[in-house]
């Protein structure tokens, strides 16, 4: 009988701690075992080409979203110089609006910098003879136009030494373009604008001109040269970003089925699912979805949405958010939100709803000519070009100041489309500005306020 008894405590107390053990949290990450592991998948990084070196990327980027940012931090200033692993913690870093333990490693890349004269104070240090490579003929010319407008004006208000400035139309070929301006003796190229351009040009290890590409394809940019963008999915990691800081867990995204939209959502999930959120994408865009929307409502409890929508989309969804007793939820949107918009009274629907916008479109840049002021003079600097036109005007700050980016390890340039920085790839990272809609017009928020 005793035994028996005993055998019962026995089992009573396993069952309890069974319980207990229930009620505990998950063991946190073992942060060691994915740094350890990014570092086998950066050892081999540069020995890969094409799919299996993006999908190499992912890995190496989702190991390190475990990290919590005192972890990254601690364990990318423990990496040696030359580890294939630092460049890519510290461009997580940096995506995470943090400073870099040292400056990237970055071989003998100086971006062309070397036979000009002497640096300002403040980092300008521009070419001698630059070439711009533009489609300025064909389907993509309005775009070009836009681009070069902003380009020129930023060059023009530039009151220090210039480099001289001509344009080649990339329209017929983008090599052959090149090949001309190569031969014309021109020490910096700027452009082209397509994707496939960029790739052309970046398909190899070195180029006979250092390159600020206007786009960024699936090749990383040749050594001493690097890519600024636009890209959707930037922007979709600049919103996963800002959700990470805000706090969010659960994110109801709702996205159009435009290519752009899509990318841009499929950016914002990819990151936040590896930052550990909870992403609920099932729903898609419609213009009747109340009930589904009361469904998730109660079963998945959303913490924040995610809109990926052009202004009169998002008019339709947000009503059928309230009908679903989901207003009260942080709202954020892309900047495609601003497409499609202008009449206050019926853009108040929209109230409340953040957005990322270009701090030129919103406020005065230092050095550069306002976008009002702009606006009065060439029809490109207003309306949906003038996006392009503030890419245009960043170009021509990049190209006088690659070299400061890439020496000043945490350095930020206050520019037209954002804080502007340079990872350890040759990638231009961007922070952009934020906006939120106030009596159905877009109000900036201040810097750091989300």
């Amino acid at each position: 009988m005793a035994l028996i008894r005993s055998l019962f405590l026995a089992l009573f107390l396993l069952l309890a701690g069974c319980a207990d053990m229930a009620t505990k949290a998950p063991p946190p990450p073992n942060y060691a075992a994915a740094t350890v592991q990014a570092q086998a998948f950066a050892a081999g990084h540069a020995a890969l080409s094409g799919q299996a070196r993006r999908d190499n990327t992912d890995a190496i980027e989702r190991l390190l979203a475990q990290l919590d940012n005192a972890t990254l931090a601690h364990d990318a200033a423990k990496l040696p110089s030359g580890d294939p692993l630092y460049n890519f913690a510290g461009r997580a870093l940096l995506r995470r609006g943090l400073t870099l333990p040292r400056p990237f490693d970055r071989g003998d890349a100086h971006f062309g910098a070397t036979n000009r004269p002497a640096a300002d104070n403040d980092g300008y240090r521009p070419p001698l003879k630059v070439g711009v490579l533009l489609p300025l003929t064909g389907a993509q010319a309005v775009a070009a136009e836009a681009v070069r407008n902003g380009f020129l004006a930023g060059y023009y208000a530039e009151t220090r030494r210039r480099p001289t400035l001509r344009f080649y139309d990339s329209s017929a070929g983008v090599k052959a373009a090149y090949a001309r301006l190569v031969a014309d003796g021109n020490d910096f190229a700027v452009g082209p604008l397509g994707r496939e351009e960029t790739d052309a040009l970046f398909g190899n290890d070195t180029l006979d001109v250092p390159l600020l590409a206007l786009n960024r394809g699936n090749r990383t940019p040749a050594l001493g040269s690097a890519a600024f963008s636009l890209s959707p999915e930037d922007e979709g990691i600049s919103l996963a970003q800002a959700l990470i800081e805000r706090g969010s867990k659960r994110v109801l995204l709702i996205a159009g089925n435009e290519d752009a939209q899509r990318r841009t959502a499929q950016a914002a999930k990819a990151q936040l699912e590896r930052r550990g959120l909870q992403v609920l994408d099932g729903l898609g865009y419609s213009g009747q979805m109340t009930e589904a929307l009361a469904q998730l409502a109660q079963t998945n409890a959303p913490d924040t949405v995610l809109l990926i929508l052009k202004g009169p989309q998002a008019r339709t969804v947000v009503p059928q958010l309230a009908l679903a007793n989901l207003a009260g939820l942080p709202r954020y949107s892309s900047s495609m939100i601003t497409s499609g918009i202008g009449k206050p009274l019926e853009d108040m629907a929209l109230d409340g709803t953040i957005f990322p916008t270009e701090p030129w479109l919103i406020k005065p840049i230092a050095g550069l000519p306002t976008q009002s002021a702009a606006a009065a003079r060439t029809d490109t600097a207003r309306g949906p070009a003038a996006r392009l036109f503030a890419f245009g005007l960043d170009a021509w700050l990049l190209t006088g100041h690659l070299e400061q980016l890439a020496l000043s390890p945490n350095t930020r340039i206050s520019g037209s489309t954002g804080l502007l920085s340079l990872d350890g790839f040759g990638n231009i990272l961007r922070r952009p500005a934020w906006s939120r809609f106030v009596a159905g017009v877009p109000q900036p928020l201040g810097d750091g306020a989300r």
